[in-house]
């Protein structure tokens, strides 16, 4: 059997998560709940950044910034949400938001009014494709 990637990690992570959840339920913001989702992970010995800044470039011009709300371990990029449900538009953005960083893991975790849910990306195998196609092309 494959092992998931930072499945460690990832299974500590979703566990904190239930816990805050459980704790403030779909009641807060997402500044909030990414304040004591940093406080968690730092007490189990994570390494956490909180709004680290990605500059964006297209054609070699700096374009923008991308601000994920937490890094874990410099591996896992998290992105939170809270309200009622995630959207596909919250999906692809997403998406593009892991492709736009050198993370392989990312996770999509929204604290709604209903219940968690945890979407769990991985951008690994697409990314090395578009290296290859991108060098065999030049």
């Amino acid at each position: 059997m494959e092992e998931l990637l930072y499945e460690k990690e990832t299974y500590t992570i979703r566990g904190v998560c239930f816990k805050i959840w459980k704790e403030f339920g779909g009641a807060f913001k997402e500044s909030i709940v990414e304040k004591a989702l940093v406080i968690e992970l730092k007490e189990l010995g994570f390494g956490v950044e909180s709004q680290k800044r990605f500059p964006i470039f297209y054609k070699g011009n700096k374009v923008g910034v991308y601000v994920p709300d937490i890094i874990v371990d410099n591996k896992i990029l998290i992105e939170l949400k809270s309200k009622e449900f995630i959207t596909k538009g919250d999906q692809k953005t997403f998406w593009h938001y892991l492709k736009a960083t050198d993370y392989k893991l990312g996770l999509l975790i929204n604290f709604g009014p209903e219940k968690l849910e945890i979407k769990r990306r991985i951008y690994d195998t697409a990314r090395e494709k578009q290296r290859n196609s991108a060098s065999s092309s030049a």
